[in-house]
């Protein structure tokens, strides 16, 4: 059962996400929020396995909340609705750390799988703007190696697992290391290559060869 909460300030369209989910028979709403700040508490209180944002609330929009979310609880899996591919928002949201992006008019076998692909660890993104995300956070050194030259054989692997989506307990798991232990690996690694989440970080192993994208279907 894929656990859902839905942020988005028109009922109707929340009614209608709710009805199109549940139908599916491996879907469960486990919250709905009106604003960003409804969406927060619930985020944080139900921890559901993916989040559907609206990008554009009253009070705290969606990349306000994103961020927020994500300071609290990194491993959130937020998936960005805009109705503009070009929107600044989506931009500014998944450089925060969201999962990716719908738009607003996707057909909902393509935002149920979406959805599917997300809570299965996958980020979902055009190049175009992964490649723009990549440029924004690689630093601007000057060097003949790369950032990842820096890293361990260790960090290199919980870097790659990130890449695949792993979570932290099954990095653990994995790699046979304590979940605290996992979590302080990740925060040299975010440091050494000046990122800021588990996005970009997976961005950057696919963009250096560390790592492999999912194939497209």
């Amino acid at each position: 059962m894929i656990r859902v909460l839905l942020a988005d300030d028109h009922a109707l369209f929340r009614q209608g996400l709710k009805s199109l989910l549940e139908a599916e028979g491996d879907f469960r709403v486990v919250g709905e929020a009106k604003d960003g700040w409804e969406a927060m508490r619930h985020a944080l209180e139900a921890k559901p396995d993916v989040i559907l944002m609206d990008i554009q609330m009253p009070g705290l929009d969606g990349v306000q909340a994103t961020q927020a979310i994500l300071k609290e609880w990194p491993e959130a899996r937020v998936i960005i609705l805009t109705m503009y591919r070009q929107d600044a928002y989506v931009f500014e949201a998944v450089k925060a750390g969201a999962r990716g992006y719908l738009l607003k008019d996707t057909n909902a076998s393509e935002l149920i799988e979406a959805i599917r692909r997300v809570h299965a660890g996958e980020v979902l993104l055009d190049a175009e703007l992964a490649g723009r995300i990549i440029q924004d956070f690689r630093a601007k050194k000057e060097s003949s190696l790369p950032l990842h030259a820096e890293l361990s054989e260790r960090e290199i692997q919980i870097l790659k697992l990130v890449a695949q989506g792993y979570t932290n307990l099954e990095i653990a798991a994995e790699l046979q290391l304590s979940e605290k232990t996992v979590r302080n690996r990740l925060s040299e690694i975010f440091q050494k290559l000046h990122l800021n989440n588990r996005t970009q970080a997976a961005l950057y192993a696919i963009r250096e060869g560390l790592a492999q994208p999912e194939p497209e279907e």
